[in-house]
């Protein structure tokens, strides 16, 4: 794991450190810099994944895209895949066998010269919007499927449920991804967001569901009454919390 320097460590109390947030996705790669508060500091930069994408190129696009942020401390990413103690296990969407076993956490670290903390990015943003009461559960709707559960507040052990079959021989991602929502249309994927619902009720008897990421902006109302929409730029602020040693001890802990 990447830890910070002697110089990061002593800081004045007073001052503030500053966080760049990095949301890595299928789709789009979003970066902004956060407050200590976790209030954007300027404006949030979006860029398109390169396709393909491997390794060498996702960091130097990333290095690219951060270069006219404002000054920061410390770096937090959200990645769409699974990570171990900062190596990718796996990026289906991404480049599955180019990431496999690849050090993001550490790379990251040495290229753009801050401690870095990279976690799953359902995960991320599931920090960003859980209140840490009871079980929650975060699906993410995007390029693909994501999900994290929470037990008051605490990470559980990440489940995988985006390439788990949901109906029939489809997986979570075929059957609710954005290639999915595209060939059956909105109305369709719409019924299939309310039947993954009650299948996630029934697996984890969550307290509360939050439905995120870029395609939960057209899931169609009414939900259950413990369902919620998240905001997507959640996959942003939640990397703060990434950087609170309570969460981050779990974290480990998970791995």
């Amino acid at each position: 794991m990447a830890r910070a320097n002697a110089k990061d460590m002593r800081r004045r109390n007073d001052d503030p450190v500053n966080t760049l947030a990095i949301d890595i996705g299928g789709t789009g790669l979003k970066a902004a810099v956060l407050d200590p508060a976790g209030k954007m500091v300027g404006e949030r930069v979006r860029v398109p994944t390169p396709h393909p994408c491997p390794p060498a190129l996702l960091v130097s696009t990333l290095e690219q895209m951060v270069a006219a942020l404002p000054p920061f401390d410390r770096i937090s990413v959200g990645f769409p895949g699974v990570i171990r103690h900062g190596v990718v296990l796996t990026a289906v969407n991404l480049d599955n066998e180019g990431f496999r076993g690849f050090p993001l956490e550490k790379t990251l670290a040495e290229r753009l010269g801050k401690p870095t903390r990279v976690l799953n990015d359902a995960e991320v943003q599931g920090l960003g919007i859980i209140e840490g009461k009871r079980l929650e559960v975060v699906i993410t709707l995007g390029t693909g499927v994501g999900s994290a559960i929470f037990i008051e507040g605490r990470l559980t052990p990440h489940l995988e449920l985006a390439h788990h079959p949901l109906k029939g021989h489809k997986t979570y991602e075929e059957y609710l991804g954005n290639a999915a929502r595209k060939a059956v249309g909105r109305k369709r994927w719409n019924k299939r967001v309310r039947y993954m619902i009650e299948v996630v009720r029934t697996l984890t008897n969550f307290d509360r569901l939050y439905l995120g990421g870029g395609n939960a902006a057209i899931v169609e109302q009414p939900l259950p009454a413990n369902v919620v929409l998240a905001d997507n730029v959640a996959g942003i602020t939640g990397g703060i919390r990434l950087w609170d040693d309570r969460v981050w001890s779990a974290v480990q802990i998970v791995d």
